[in-house]
């Protein structure tokens, strides 16, 4: 899905390790929530309450998953999902533009 009808957009960024990862929250009408973002190159841990699906629209990354000792290569197209209540690390190799959905 290249956009998104009917929702209300949060106004104030989120920002995150210095500005390096900044996105916006996506409200729809059902009360589920996407935020978008952008990743400059650099490693960043990031801690889910709920369980997440991450979008890469477009770069480069690594990402470490819960459980896993090896980590896996992400490109623009591609995407990965993360558990509830996890840490998951990513090493951003290009800047990267993403999608993230959280599942309820």
């Amino acid at each position: 899905m290249s956009e998104f009808n009917n929702v209300t957009v949060i106004k104030k960024a989120n920002v995150y390790f210095d500005g390096n990862v900044t996105s916006r929250t996506l409200v729809f009408a059902d009360g589920s929530s996407k935020t978008l973002g952008f990743m400059l190159p650099g490693e960043y841990t990031f801690n889910t309450a709920d369980p997440e699906l991450m979008e890469i629209t477009d770069g480069l990354l690594e990402v470490l998953l819960p459980g896993s000792e090896q980590w896996q290569r992400v490109v623009g197209g591609e995407s990965f999902d993360v558990p509830a209540n996890a840490s998951f690390t990513v090493k951003i190799i290009t800047p990267t533009d993403y999608c993230c959905s959280f599942i309820k």
